[in-house]
């Protein structure tokens, strides 16, 4: 672990710490222990939950108020807005902080200087990044399919949508919540916390105060938080009564988890494995053993193309083909798992329904 890396990490603890004592994040005490572990959501206590991951990035560009709202109507139990800040500190939805591929931001010549190498989390990239621009400056651009070879038709809508705050995400679902009558949950993703804490633009406390101030850091609201980091999890459970979720880049790193955190999120493999040949294996004991530890299992990522799915459930040569994914969201589901985050929430929805999860 890099010398910056560990001062980014005592300067996040220390300051959420100084915030707690300040009082600025409003509300009574969010002690781990005032809240319900895993809230109404340990397992066996609910259907499998259908997220709607990015919203809707099957049909839409993701990340956008089009392809949150598309999602909610296919009956996504959850969307996930994924959080980055912008230079003046506004948290907005985009799956990184580098927008060269989901924006149109190469095609603006005003932005041309801005291009930029930079080094996140050990990989460097260039291209232009969202903490180099104002709220007002991002709002000039437009969303842009990521995968355009694989999604060509979500290229019709290349160029009509803005990129969203996470203020206006929760003010969409609030909308939606009255129009289709449920109640839409909201699954935030801090991306890169400690590069952008690094950067001075924290994102925890700018994410806290948004909760806060729309009544979502309570008991029983339809929240989870989640992170691939760890140390911004542990720091967000003094704080957050909503249920937290430890992505996983590795199977193996369950012990400890259920001390800060309500939940796992791993790759969908840890689950039910492929051999060689791309064909599913029998499911391991990831789920079981999650569950003993108290954990809900929400693996990611489920999509409907053929090259997205283990061989025997392809139909045909073409790769961006449709095949049969229903047959494995059900294998996912007969598994035992709580939740899944998928690009085509609708067919979520219809294998959940058909088979009865």
């Amino acid at each position: 672990m890099s010398v910056s890396r560990i001062s980014a990490r005592v300067m996040f603890a220390g300051a959420l710490t100084l915030l707690l004592i300040a009082g600025i994040f409003a509300g009574p005490s969010a002690a781990h222990r005032d809240r319900p572990h895993g809230a109404s959501h340990h397992p066996g206590a609910h259907r499998v939950l259908i997220i709607g991951h990015r919203g809707s990035a099957g049909y839409r560009p993701e990340h956008t108020l089009a392809a949150y709202e598309l999602g909610a109507r296919m009956g996504a139990d959850y969307i996930e807005p994924d959080l980055v800040t912008t230079k003046d500190h506004v948290l907005v939805a985009r799956h990184e902080p580098n927008i060269t591929d989901t924006t149109d931001v190469a095609s603006h010549p005003e932005f041309a200087g801005r291009k930029t190498t930079k080094t996140i989390d050990g990989v460097t990239q260039t291209g232009w990044f969202t903490d180099d621009f104002t709220l007002a400056e991002l709002k000039t651009l437009r969303a842009k399919e990521r995968l355009p070879d694989v999604r060509q038709r979500n290229t019709l809508y290349d160029g009509r949508y803005q990129v969203p705050t996470f203020q206006e995400v929760i003010d969409l679902v609030k909308r939606l919540d009255r129009e289709l009558h449920r109640d839409i949950g909201i699954y935030p993703e801090t991306k890169h916390p400690t590069y952008f804490r690094a950067e001075g633009l924290p994102l925890e406390e700018l994410l806290v105060q948004t909760l806060n101030r729309n009544g979502l850091n309570r008991r029983g609201a339809k929240v989870f938080v989640q992170s691939f980091e760890i140390s911004n999890l542990k720091a967000l459970n003094k704080v957050l009564r909503v249920p937290l979720v430890q992505l996983l880049d590795s199977p193996d790193v369950l012990k400890g988890v259920a001390e800060y955190a309500d939940g796992v999120g791993p790759f969908k493999d840890y689950i039910i494995p492929r051999d060689a040949s791309g064909h599913s294996l029998a499911p391991t004991s990831f789920v079981a053993d999650a569950h003993a530890a108290g954990l809900v299992v929400h693996p990611y990522t489920f999509r409907n193309e053929n090259q997205f799915l283990p061989l025997e459930d392809r139909r045909g040569t073409d790769p961006n083909a449709y095949g049969n994914a229903f047959a494995e969201d059900q294998r996912f589901f007969a598994a035992g798992v709580d939740g899944i985050f998928t690009d085509n929430p609708d067919t979520g929805v219809a294998a959940r329904n058909e088979g009865g999860f």
